[in-house]
């Protein structure tokens, strides 16, 4: 399958669609206090960039986000050795559609968010994700990222589990 990866607006009808799912899939597994699912408003917030891949007749068939929070002393950007302000990032909404599922497409979204990411001057991702999600936690280790304690929002959340890559090492 052809896919291309774009920076686009999440506020979009098919976007609209995809991160519906997205919260459905979350909240069919997860119960609401275990969901820290971004709206499209904060999606379309500064420090916030919205990545979608499209499949060969330029559906959309999954999407992700990284979020650069300089202004926020929360650490939901991230916390640890490496710092803080935008030399961390956290990696949100990742999502493939069902069908899309099993062709990579996650994977090429990830590849694209951490070129991006280090040529814009981050050096780690943080990123939490269920602890059902066991697809998504073998995509990420497989990606090199390694298990991390609990950070920001999700200390002390029992569904949360977290990871983080160092972009400098990976290089």
């Amino acid at each position: 399958m052809s896919v291309s990866i774009t920076v686009e607006p999440p506020r979009q009808p098919e976007i609209e669609d995809l991160l519906r799912q997205s919260s459905a899939y979350a909240m069919a597994l997860y119960p609401p206090e275990s969901n820290f699912l971004l709206s499209i408003d904060s999606l379309e917030q500064p420090g916030v960039t919205f990545y979608v891949a499209r499949g060969t007749r330029g559906e959309a068939i999954g999407c992700a986000a990284i979020v650069v929070d300089a202004e926020s002393g929360d650490g939901e950007s991230g916390e640890g050795e490496s710092g803080a302000g935008t030399e961390t990032a956290e990696l949100k909404r990742m999502f493939v559609s069902p069908e899309a599922r099993g062709q990579r497409v996650a994977s090429r979204l990830l590849d694209r968010i951490e070129t991006d990411a280090a040529a814009s001057g981050i050096r780690r991702i943080v990123l939490e994700t269920g602890d059902l999600h066991d697809a998504a936690q073998s995509l990420y280790r497989r990606a090199g990222y390694e298990l991390i304690p609990q950070f920001g929002q999700y200390v002390g959340e029992p569904h949360s589990v977290c990871f983080a890559k160092d972009l400098a090492a990976a290089v």
